[in-house]
């Protein structure tokens, strides 16, 4: 006795369309992450940084202040 065949889900043109909605969002990332690292952002009249400086040294303020908070001296 033979089981019928179901049709399969998806098609060779949903899986193609995945493709290039994947590829899309990788070359707007690219795009993104070259563009945030060269624009420079002019926050006052003497600091001028890029958006990926301007996040690295925001990390570094939580990160100090963090471990400033786990040495202080209380119990």
């Amino acid at each position: 006795m033979s089981h019928p065949k179901t049709p399969r889900t998806r098609s060779r043109h949903s899986r193609g369309q995945a493709l290039v909605e994947y590829s899309l969002l990788n070359w707007i990332l690219v795009v993104a992450l070259v563009i945030g690292a060269s624009v420079k952002v002019r926050w006052t009249e003497d600091q001028q940084s890029n958006v990926i400086d301007l996040f690295l040294e925001a990390y570094q303020i939580y990160y100090d202040s963090f471990y400033f908070v786990l040495n202080l001296p209380f119990p």
